[in-house]
């Protein structure tokens, strides 16, 4: 029968919607789709070329047992006649996040510029097995050149606010790693709760890592409280094993130790480094509070230095976090040691004080290595001169730490505050925080602000999704919170702006409902109305 023009483009496009609806988030910079499939089951040989492909390998062998049910074998060389998956090492390094898959009928191999791009190849191979049967999915044979748009592609969790169980931690990584986000912000320390080890300081868990009750339902005067103690903590262990756990999927971990402000936790354990002295107990509520670390008296340098050594010890990440943000500066005003220390440093106001305690912080840290990163109010006062800027106070804390020539995480809570409401209707949500950020807004923003030239655009390393858990007791919540708008970031973060398509985003997202509920994530499914 001779095809007309009509029927090729119908063929052509049923194939492209076959592909999308098994497709991949972010969407890769170039696929060329092809004819055929590869088929997946039990005993399908998986095979790798060096000791870096193998621990790729490794992975992707559990990756593909957790989402599909199905196990491959591990071997170094495939069997004669035999479908097989492969995976080498050989593009260019222009990009070590690089990666290329090429699907036939008879073979799938997957390379990388490093063993980042091998894993990212491994995130976009597992997204790709559609599953038909139990025991049974199949790959569209394609060829797929990909990399990322941006090189800080990031999700923060807080489990300070409710605390999180370390395999629960291990969970949220494994949706960062689902859509090649590449760095978890872990906020450890707040008011509320002291969650990290600090062996040369015990009281820190064993004081600040407890609160005598929470309050209940949203803060007012009058609030209700629970009456129950509540807290926990990870164990110097558990946070190296977190941290192995991440970087085998391509993931830094950079950890936050809030300061100077959003200190009660610490206080109540220690409130010598207060300027009053205390008694001071752990927050019970949310919000911001008067006790804060006092910059008068250099014994608080000195424990601050101290802990930051066990950090560092802990986390390998260039950047370590510092929070800087909200430190409410009445105890400065009213502190002698304060004031004192304004007046030897010729500072003109508590602004210049708290400019003057980050920058002494810094300089702490660049000796060990390390960079330092806060909140955006380190711009209050002057800012630290290597420092990078988290914005989260919608941009102009990123636009004016750029034009300054510093580093640039661009957070700005609308949209990337996801533990804000996910429908207009609050009434259908769970209890939160407040705010609107539907999956739509997430998905159409651009992180590089207009007002930047391009050269100062350079500074803006990428953005990242925040998730503030005052209103998530549970896992559950947190995961209803940030699926899917995770993914939703994911593409804004990796994929070109004319390859970005919200309608065919959803499109791949529906066909994610399968990964979703096989593992039994808790998501939510406004798009599913669409």
């Amino acid at each position: 029968m001779r095809r007309t023009p009509l029927l090729l483009l119908f063929i052509g496009l049923v194939f492209v919607t076959t592909a999308n609806a098994q497709g991949i988030i972010p969407n890769p910079k170039k696929q060329e789709l092809r004819p055929g499939v590869f088929q997946l089951m039990n005993g399908t040989v998986l095979t790798y070329a060096t000791a870096d492909c193998k621990e790729a390998a490794v992975l992707l062998r559990q990756q593909i047992q957790m989402y599909q049910g199905i196990s491959l074998v591990l071997q170094e060389k495939p069997s004669p006649n035999t479908p097989f998956i492969r995976l080498e090492q050989g593009v260019s390094k222009k990009h070590a996040e690089r990666y290329r898959i090429n699907i036939t009928p008879d073979q799938v191999l997957i390379q990388g510029a490093s063993k980042a791009g091998l894993i990212n190849g491994i995130s976009s191979f597992v997204q790709m097995a559609n599953l038909k049967s139990e025991g049974l999915a199949e790959a569209h044979s394609v060829r797929i050149d990909d990399e990322p748009a941006f090189a800080w592609r990031g999700m923060h969790l807080d489990v300070c606010r409710h605390f999180f169980s370390k395999d629960e931690v291990k969970r949220y990584i494994d949706y960062l790693a689902l859509y090649k986000m590449n760095v978890f912000h872990w906020h450890l320390t707040d008011d509320q709760g002291w969650r990290i080890e600090i062996k040369k300081y015990p009281l820190l868990t064993g004081v600040g890592g407890y609160r005598k009750e929470t309050i209940v339902g949203r803060q007012s005067d009058t609030a209700r409280f629970d009456g129950i103690r509540y807290g926990g903590f990870y164990t110097q262990d558990e946070v190296r094993e977190v941290v192995a756990y991440a970087a085998s999927r391509n993931i830094t971990v950079v950890p936050e130790i809030e300061m100077p402000g959003h200190a009660l936790a610490a206080l109540a354990a220690y409130p010598a480094f207060s300027c009053n002295g205390g008694p001071i107990e752990v927050g019970t509520k949310w919000g911001v509070f008067d006790d804060v670390y006092c910059p008068g008296k250099d014994s608080t340098f000195l424990f601050l230095q101290d802990i930051l050594d066990e950090v560092c010890s802990l986390f390998p990440s260039t950047y370590i976090h510092i929070g800087g943000d909200e430190c409410v500066k009445n105890r400065w005003k009213q502190c002698a040691r304060c004031q004192a220390r304004m007046k030897a440093q010729g500072l003109k106001n508590e602004e210049e004080l708290q400019s003057y305690f980050v920058q002494r912080i810094e300089r702490y840290l660049n000796g060990k290595g390390r960079q330092m990163i806060g909140w955006d109010e380190i711009l209050e006062g002057g800012l630290a001169p290597n420092a990078a800027v988290m914005s989260w106070r919608g941009t102009s804390g990123g636009i004016a730490a750029a034009k300054l020539k510093h580093k640039v995480i661009m957070t700005p809570g609308k949209p990337c505050y996801f533990d804000h409401y996910q429908d207009r209707d609050r009434l259908k949500e769970p209890l939160a925080i407040g705010g609107f950020n539907p999956l739509d807004s997430v998905y159409s923003y651009h992180p590089l602000p207009k007002e930047l030239s391009t050269k100062e655009q350079r500074y803006i390393l990428g953005a990242q999704g925040n998730v503030w858990t005052e209103y998530m007791p549970d896992f559950k919540e947190v995961e209803y919170m940030s699926l899917p708008r995770m993914a939703a970031l994911s593409e804004v973060l990796w994929t070109p702006d004319k390859k970005k398509n919200y309608g065919d985003f959803l499109v791949r997202l529906r066909y994610h409902t399968v990964l979703l509920d096989r593992i039994g994530a808790m998501y939510a499914k406004h798009f599913l109305q669409k």
